[in-house]
This record gives C-alpha cells, sequence and structure tokens, in this order.
C-alpha cells in the first residue's frame, strides 16, 4: 500500500522528478519530467543519466551537484542549471534534491525534483534590462525626476534629483518625498494635488512650490506629476518631475519691477504736464478754456493708466475694471464739483486689455464720458454709467446717461457729432466699431465693441504661401 500511495503522490506533483540508485542510474521518473523533456520510459529507465537522450544530460552543473555535493549532504534545494537541451533548447531548470533510504538500505537512492524556470528567469532579465532602460532615461533628463509608488514612497530618482537634496539612490529608495531633506515639500497643497493623480488619473502641471531648500538657498520649482502603469499589471506608479524656475521667476519678477518703476516715472511725467496745463488755464482767454481743459483730461487718462501699470502685480496686462473707475475718479475730479449732481457709476466685468490698446480705451471712455457730462444734463442733475463686459470674443464698452438723450436734444449733440474725429481715432485703434445708437431708451447709449484678443495680421507672403 505504501508504495502504492508514493507512486501516487509522485505522479501527482506538476514538476518533473527522477529517481536515481547510488551509481546513478534512473530507476524511475514521473509523467511530468517524460512531458517536459520528451523522452519515454523505455528510453528513461536503466540509462545512466548522463547517458540520458543524446547525453544532453552531461552537465558539468550537474555533475558537480550529484558527484561533490550529494555525497556530503542529504539534501539540496534551488540549486540551478542552464542548458541548451536539444529537445527543447535552452532552459533554466530549477534542481532540488534529496537522499532517501528504503529500510534496510545503506547507501539509498537520489530524488530530483527539476522545475523549469525559464521564462521567469527570461521575464527577470527582461525586467531588468528595461529598469536599467528606464534609470538611464531618468538620469539623462536634465531636470530632477523621481518616480513614486502609490504610497508616494520613492521607487529610483534621476542623479539630477539626488543631487539636487544631497542624497544617495539608497538613502531616497522607500522614502517619501514628504520626508525628504528638512521636510520642504511637506505642503498640504502638494499633498491633495498628488492624492489625486493615482485614484482620479488627474496629471497636474504647473504646481509652483517656493521655498528655502538646504544647500540651494530660496529656489521656486514648477511640478508635473502624472500616473505611469504598464500594460496588464496592476501596480500603479506616479511619475513627478521638479523643473527649476527660479532663475526664470528671477527674470520675471526683476522686469515687472522694472517696468512698474517705468510707468511710475511716466505718470509722473505726465501729470506734471497736467499741472502746467491747469496752471495754464487760470491765465489762457475763455474761449480757449474748454480747449486745454479736454487736453488735460485726455492728458490725465493715460496718466491714470500708468498708474495702474505701476501697482499691478501682473505687469503689462490692465484690468478694465480698475482702469475705469480711475477714469471716472479722473473725470469727475476735473469737470464735477463736490456739489454737483452728476454721477459717475461703474459696472465691468474683471477682464483685461493688452497694454497698447489700453491708451486709446482710456481716452476713448474719457470722451464719452466728457461728452455725457456736458451735454447731456442741463438741469445740472443725472448719471453716467460706464460699463464693459465680454460678448463672445469681443470686449463690449458701453458709455450711458439719463440725459436729455439725441431725441430731446440738438441733433449736433449726438455722439458722431461730439468729438467725433477723437471717437472715430479710438475705436479704430482698437480695431472695434460703434453699434447704432438705442433710441428706444431714455438718454443716450453708446455701444462700442473691440476683439478681446489681437489678432497678428497674415502677411502676403503666407497667404501665397
Amino acid at each position: 500500500m505504501s508504495e502504492i500511495a508514493a507512486s501516487d503522490i509522485v505522479e501527482t506533483v506538476p514538476s518533473a522528478l527522477i529517481v536515481l540508485d547510488e551509481d546513478l542510474i534512473i530507476t524511475s521518473a514521473n509523467r511530468a519530467f517524460y512531458q517536459t523533456f520528451r523522452t519515454s520510459r523505455s528510453d528513461t529507465e536503466g540509462c545512466l543519466i548522463y547517458d540520458l537522450g543524446n547525453r544532453q544530460w552531461d552537465i558539468p552543473a550537474l555533475r558537480t551537484l550529484l558527484e561533490s555535493v550529494i555525497p556530503h549532504r542529504a539534501s539540496v534545494e534551488g540549486f540551478e542549471v542552464e542548458h541548451d537541451f536539444p529537445t527543447i533548447g535552452r532552459r533554466t531548470m530549477l534542481v532540488n534534491a534529496r537522499k532517501i533510504f528504503s529500510p534496510g538500505e545503506n547507501s539509498g537512492s537520489i530524488l530530483l525534483a527539476i522545475e523549469d524556470v525559464s521564462e521567469e528567469r527570461t521575464a527577470r532579465k527582461e525586467s531588468k534590462r528595461a529598469w536599467q532602460l528606464t534609470q538611464s532615461i531618468v538620469d539623462t533628463i536634465r531636470d530632477p525626476l523621481v518616480v513614486l509608488e502609490s504610497d508616494m514612497t520613492v521607487v529610483t530618482a534621476s542623479k539630477a534629483f539626488l543631487t539636487m537634496f544631497g542624497i544617495t539612490q539608497a538613502e531616497a529608495r522607500g522614502r517619501r518625498v514628504s520626508e525628504l531633506g528638512q521636510h520642504q515639500w511637506d505642503v498640504p497643497a502638494l499633498r491633495h494635488l498628488m492624492d489625486k493623480v493615482l485614484p482620479e488619473n488627474k496629471p497636474f502641471e504647473n504646481f509652483e512650490i517656493e521655498d528655502v531648500f538646504p544647500g540651494l538657498g530660496r529656489r521656486v520649482f514648477n511640478l508635473n506629476a502624472r500616473k505611469i502603469s504598464q500594460p496588464g499589471n496592476h501596480a500603479h506608479r506616479m511619475l513627478l518631475v521638479f523643473e527649476d524656475i527660479s532663475d526664470r521667476k528671477q527674470r520675471e519678477r526683476d522686469a515687472l519691477t522694472l517696468t512698474n518703476e517705468i510707468s511710475h516715472r511716466i505718470k509722473n511725467n505726465l501729470q506734471i504736464i497736467v499741472g502746467l496745463i491747469a496752471y495754464e488755464v487760470r491765465t489762457t482767454p475763455k474761449q480757449c478754456v474748454q480747449g486745454y481743459q479736454s487736453m488735460q483730461m485726455r492728458i490725465g487718462a493715460i496718466a491714470q493708466l500708468y498708474d495702474l501699470i505701476s501697482h499691478s502685480s501682473r505687469g503689462g496686462a490692465v484690468a478694465l475694471d480698475g482702469y475705469l473707475k480711475e477714469i471716472a475718479t479722473s473725470v469727475s475730479a476735473s469737470l464735477l464739483g463736490k456739489a454737483s449732481r452728476i454721477r459717475i457709476d461703474v459696472k465691468a466685468e474683471p477682464m483685461e486689455i493688452d497694454p497698447e490698446r489700453a491708451v486709446p480705451f482710456g481716452l476713448l471712455v474719457n470722451e464719452l464720458a466728457t461728452n455725457a457730462i456736458k451735454h447731456a444734463f442741463p438741469q445740472g442733475a443725472g448719471r453716467v454709467v460706464l460699463s464693459v463686459r465680454q460678448i463672445g470674443g469681443d470686449i463690449e464698452l458701453i458709455v450711458a446717461d439719463d440725459g436729455v438723450g439725441i431725441q430731446q436734444g440738438n441733433v449736433a449733440k449726438a455722439p458722431e457729432k461730439r468729438g467725433a474725429d477723437y471717437v472715430a481715432i479710438f475705436v479704430r485703434q482698437l480695431g472695434g466699431s460703434i453699434l447704432a445708437p438705442d433710441t428706444t431708451q431714455a438718454g443716450t447709449t453708446v455701444t462700442v465693441r473691440f476683439p478681446l484678443h489681437v489678432i497678428p495680421p497674415t502677411s502676403v507672403d503666407g497667404l501665397a504661401a
């Protein structure tokens, strides 16, 4: 019974098994052995293992195991043999050997369990080669780069990253990014963003972090991250790239500081001119006063623009809501006294305009607001509203009053007759157009639309091409 049970056990084992006597003659083998090595029972049993087949088992490593190792040890596990087998090609076999004794035997037999691990070893080599290639690519990237596990621990890092932190690959591997250096990367906003990358598969780009880094001083980094995964593999990792933009940010800040300083000086010079004109108005003939005052307000509108630029943290772009408020304040101060019953209100959506068009925009608003104050309120009371909003790809400027209107007043007071030349010039410089006035409403409403963004003209050569 014991022999039948043992043979049944041997046959159910998935690994190839053979039994050798003390002379290394094969006494038995299981079905898995015959199937793996494509041989038969008659060609196997009673054969010296080295003579099996066409001597494909005459392998130096196997001789070492059977003749040098086994005589001195009762068992051997994980002995690896790599060989070119004529019937199945080059394979890697993992051999486990054990001495077995039957009752009354002194020499005993040798049981060999042979497991084909060729595919596993090949996969391991391919994985190692792929990893080496990946590491080579990572190391050639100029910006610091790190690969993270799903728990945000470091898998590998580029040389630039290691140099930045002054650590080795071994010191970085297995640690969280938030633990590196002096915990300067332990930022709540960064943790929140990184938590979104893996679960929600949402990459993030251009996340800025500024800090004082040991050995580097104050630096600004742009962080970009995205999830990476291998097809067929459920494990996910994250690629995190640190772009050092410290020098670029400093140049931007220097340029902004210079722009603001120049704008401040231009504003001061323009205000000096406004003051000189105001001084001249005192002694100029009455019929010339209106012309001087108009010039004074136009120059004042430009001065307000440069005042806004000098106080702007953005530099370049001009916020229209703030610009309109400055113009309204300037016009009120120039034309309306504290006791005036004429009020100027501003209704503006938050949007910006490029500085090149901000000058004609401000002059246009100034011209239309001045015309309304001068002509719309013969009774000396009323309201002027300056508003801007976005309509599709256009900016819509509206200057409206609740005064006498075009129908009730003199036709010569219509917007196209009041400083028409100036208005037309400013509208043309904005690349816009004046919409037909709405005569169904009380008062006068002037609507101008112009593109939100400047579209560069297409060259003749470009069209020809």
